[in-house]
């Protein structure tokens, strides 16, 4: 039998002990604090809401003092501390709301028992008691804005031990000849509590929808990033296929070009195959992750993006003229003027100074109706010059519905290349954009210097380039 005692004390112990313990805990941490929690000021007006508390602080120190000595026949130096202690706790609230609770329900308890010793004594009649006007204005202010600032679960703390010792004094030590407010204190506190509660939840709320909007705004971002390095990664791969299979091709048929190759000779051109053929088969491999997350629907007989096949030869420079035409097909007037001589650029940098032009000229479409383009492709003997400038637009644009990255793209590409790529508004009206790719990597003393026959900009600071994406 005592062994079934002691399991049964152990359980109870364990069931009803250990959560009121752990409860109690929270609520000392919750309430014994001093941490600061400051009213923000107003959006509006900045200091409205605290010059409204310090207002309030002075009408409930005097409503306060005025009728503890007038009608609760308390002395005048306890009733202006009492008073002080009330209004100290309003203005306390804007910074500590935690300890201004504790200021405000401490006033209250002392002026309570004061005047409920002078009521027991018959020297006070019908006192509107625990709570006098006064102290019950500020206690709502107190609590309105600890309700704001802290937790919900700490202000309806607050908001029970209130009602708790609100119903000791009045309902279990009591008094004599009163008007009773401890029902009205109980409801108008309870309906300060919940609107605090709510606002500070819809504060909450919409600075949550802000950081998630922020938040999806870089996502997007770096998806719309991410999708154009994988493009770009795409098109290199076609290019650098092209030419690991000439390679291959070369290797094979190099000793048919010559009379009597030697073992050595056979041996190198055949490893040489051996290596070009693997390259391509990795390259094969890598190209089929990449195109496996955005495939595109059977029988697709063009590229959305690009405006080609989707197994085309990529664009160069030479295929300028027809994007150009294509581009005053859909009514936009477009210049295209050539300077400098001509010579046979890497794949990669006449793809893309092509795919720079094309999103230049795109921007153009979009955003700058009613504008005049001129394209302008310089050579130059260390890569090419590229500049895609437009007029003032003679209507607004219609809004983009894309992401609004499309200069990412070309920094990317001309980054990928060791070049510079600057765009920004020209002084009389319009958008330029300005793109160096180099053939080879160099440095910055390489870069050619601004011509004053084409109209060149020179190469600003990286502060003057503007990251929109407006024509």
């Amino acid at each position: 039998m005592p062994r079934v005692v002691g399991v049964t004390e152990t359980g109870i112990r364990r069931v009803v002990v250990g959560p009121l313990l752990r409860r109690l805990r929270v609520l000392r941490d919750d309430l014994c604090t001093m941490r600061p929690d400051p009213l923000p000021p107003s959006v509006w007006l900045r200091w409205l809401p605290h010059g409204v508390m310090w207002v309030v602080a002075f009408g409930v120190t005097i409503g306060v003092v005025a009728p503890l000595m007038d009608g609760g026949g308390v002395s005048g130096s306890l009733a202006f501390a009492i008073g002080l202690a009330e209004g100290a706790a309003v203005v306390f609230a804007l910074w500590r709301p935690v300890p201004a609770w504790w200021l405000s329900t401490a006033a209250m308890l002392v002026g309570a028992l004061e005047v409920r010793r002078q009521l027991l004594a018959g020297g006070s009649h019908g006192f509107t008691w625990p709570w006098t006007a006064g102290g019950l204005i500020g206690h709502l202010a107190v609590l309105l804005l600890l309700a704001l600032r802290v937790p919900t679960r700490v202000a309806v703390e607050a908001l029970a031990v209130t009602l708790l010792l609100t119903y000791l004094v009045e309902g279990v030590l009591g008094a004599a000849d009163f008007q009773p407010t401890g029902v009205l204190a109980a409801i108008l506190f309870t309906v300060v509590v919940v609107l605090g509660a709510a606002l500070r939840g819809r504060r909450e709320a919409s600075r949550a929808l802000v950081e998630q909007t922020t938040l999806t705004a870089e996502e997007r971002a770096r998806r719309t990033l991410l999708e154009e390095r994988s493009r770009i990664a795409r098109e290199l791969h076609d290019v650098v296929a092209h030419h690991m299979s000439v390679i291959s091709i070369q290797a094979q048929v190099a000793p048919h070009l010559v009379e009597n190759p030697s073992e050595e000779l056979r041996d190198n051109l055949a490893g040489i195959r051996q290596n070009a053929l693997e390259a391509l088969t990795e390259l094969r491999r890598v190209l089929g992750v990449l195109r496996a997350e955005h495939p595109g629907p059977p029988g697709q007989s063009a590229d959305p993006d690009t405006g080609t096949a989707p197994h085309a030869p990529q664009p160069t420079l030479d295929r300028i003229e027809a994007l150009v035409e294509n581009t005053r097909a859909a009514g936009l007037t477009v210049g295209l003027r050539f300077s400098g001589e001509r010579w046979s650029l890497p794949s990669g940098v006449e793809l893309s100074a092509y795919r720079i032009v094309q999103e230049a000229l795109s921007n153009v479409l979009r955003h700058a109706p009613g504008a005049r383009a001129h394209v302008h492709i310089e050579y130059v003997p260390i890569g090419v010059v590229v500049e895609v400038a437009n007029t003032r637009p003679t209507r607004p644009g219609p809004p983009s519905e894309g992401a609004g990255h499309g200069l990412l793209g070309m920094r990317e590409r001309a980054a990928m290349l060791n070049g510079v790529l600057l765009a920004g508004p020209q002084q009389e009206g319009g958008y330029k954009v300005y793109a160096y790719l180099p053939a080879s990597p160099t440095d910055e003393d390489a870069l050619p210097e601004p011509s004053t026959t084409t109209g060149r900009p020179p190469i600003p600071s990286p502060a003057d380039d503007p990251k929109d994406d407006t024509a």
